[in-house]
């Protein structure tokens, strides 16, 4: 928690950062090295940092519910401050979901509501964007939130994003669990399995080393899932 502490207020002080691209120069007329940093991408980096603290490392619901609000609050004035960027949308829309499936119920709505609007300009701004990760989280969306008259769920949609994903990032670990979680709800658990272990075989995510912890585990859950429900099927062509 005092990690979690430290990189919020990291995000605090950065978050007052103009978004414009910093050269660093040696005093001479011609450096010989120069490096160009992006503000936003380097503030994208804290939140996914704490973001991944926040939904792996604290077990307390009602501190994990605290923490996601703080981090709201701060994407908020982040996307806010960089309108015309995409990333600070879709990670704000992330962490909107993150919260919604904690607190689960007609009241995450108006969060999963509000994370759609802004993956939809995201998308609309740059669709490959964080190697199409707006795509990634709308079909995450549509096939997790119920469908109307409740909210605006379509399976349908949800296979288009989740393949528009996979297009722009076909390794990725992220598209590819998706892709399979969504395959295994819709009762598809041999193309599921297929998608599942290309997320577990991904390459690892230099600076995500925790995210890539979890999803690990979340992909496993998956996976054993995917074969109960194969070895249940099997035994069923038997009867």
């Amino acid at each position: 928690m005092k990690k979690y502490l430290y990189l919020l207020s990291a995000l605090l002080v950065s978050a007052a950062i103009p978004a414009f691209a910093q050269v660093a120069t040696t005093p001479t007329a011609a450096p010989a090295v120069a490096t160009v940093a992006d503000p936003v991408m380097e503030q994208i980096a804290t939140l996914q940092q704490i973001w991944a603290e926040i939904k792996y490392q604290i077990p307390s619901e009602d501190a994990k519910i605290d923490a996601i609000h703080q981090l709201e609050e701060q994407a908020a004035q982040f996307t806010a401050a960089n309108p015309s960027r995409a990333e600070p949308k879709i990670w704000e829309a992330i962490i909107l979901s993150t919260d919604a499936g904690i607190v689960k119920g007609m009241s995450a709505l108006s969060k999963v509501e509000k994370a759609k609007t802004l993956l939809e300009a995201a998308d609309a701004i740059d669709s490959n964007s964080l190697e199409g990760s707006a795509h990634t989280s709308l079909g995450s969306l549509y096939y997790q939130v119920p469908g109307w008259p409740v909210g605006f769920g379509d399976d349908k949609k949800a296979e288009e994003h989740l393949k528009m994903a996979l297009q722009m990032n076909p390794n990725g670990i992220d598209p590819n669990y998706f892709y399979g979680d969504f395959l295994l709800q819709d009762d598809r658990p041999a193309d599921a399995k297929t998608y599942l272990e290309r997320a577990l075989a991904a390459p690892a995510r230099p600076g995500r080393e925790l995210a890539d912890a979890g999803r690990h585990q979340e992909i496993k859950v998956a996976l054993a899932k995917a074969e109960e429900k194969l070895k249940g099927d099997g035994k069923k062509q038997f009867n």
